[in-house]
């Protein structure tokens, strides 16, 4: 039998999975679950960066869940092999671990102070404009690598809409099904790291990455 994550409340396992099958679709499909104190937290990357001169942001989607509180891991799994288990208040796991750049980056757990508000529709609407944007703009029979640099120039360039955010925020926050309704969205920040915070889940920026030489500097000689 393979391990399982106990939860207090079915209505738990469904939000996990449905986060699950979502995040399956963006980025790499890898979930971070990080499990303390009756708290799960599981992590998605829809977009973050390949190498040094891959300039695409790190944004990651994050919900979170109760637990048993005696539960205590944290590990990478592959968002396709979660799945129900016999007993409703239970998630499999796979029976083997995967890794991720990404989650060797975590954001701060505190110290976020408040930056404004965004109107959810304008996330959605954004979101919607980049989609269009990628599809329009990706050449046809385009190899892995030109994709992924048309989907950094546009996922990572700073919208004025977004109170200068990667315009991959809205993206992740689309993609991951926590856009509901007319809510607005707050905004905290904490070093270079940038919370916005839904209903149904957070979504955090750090980036985009810098790329090329830097200016150089005298060194009084």
């Amino acid at each position: 039998m393979s391990a399982r994550l106990p939860f207090l409340e079915s209505a738990a396992v469904t939000d996990v999975l449905t986060f699950a099958e979502r995040a399956s679709r963006l980025g790499d499909g890898v979930l971070r679950l990080r499990a303390a104190a009756g708290t799960l937290a599981v992590t998605a990357a829809p977009l973050a960066p390949r190498g040094l001169l891959d300039a695409t942001p790190t944004v990651l989607g994050m919900r979170f869940a109760r637990v048993d509180p005696e539960l205590e891991c944290d590990l990478l799994v592959d968002a396709t092999r979660l799945s129900a288990s016999e007993d409703p208040r239970q998630i499999a796991l796979p029976d083997s671990a995967v890794s991720a750049a990404w989650a060797g980056v975590a954001p701060p757990r505190g110290g976020w102070s408040e930056a404004g508000s965004i109107p959810a529709p304008v996330l959605a609407a954004r979101a919607q404009w980049g989609m269009a944007a990628v599809a329009h703009s990706v050449p046809t029979d385009a190899g892995e690598d030109v994709v992924r640099v048309v989907r950094a120039s546009i996922w990572g360039a700073p919208d004025d809409d977004l109170l200068h955010l990667p315009l991959g925020a809205a993206f992740a926050a689309f993609g991951l099904g926590f856009i509901g309704g007319d809510e607005p969205v707050a905004i905290r920040r904490s070093g270079p790291w940038t919370r916005l915070s839904l209903l149904r889940g957070h979504v955090l920026v750090r980036g985009p990455q810098h790329t090329g030489m830097t200016a150089v500097r005298a060194t009084g000689h």
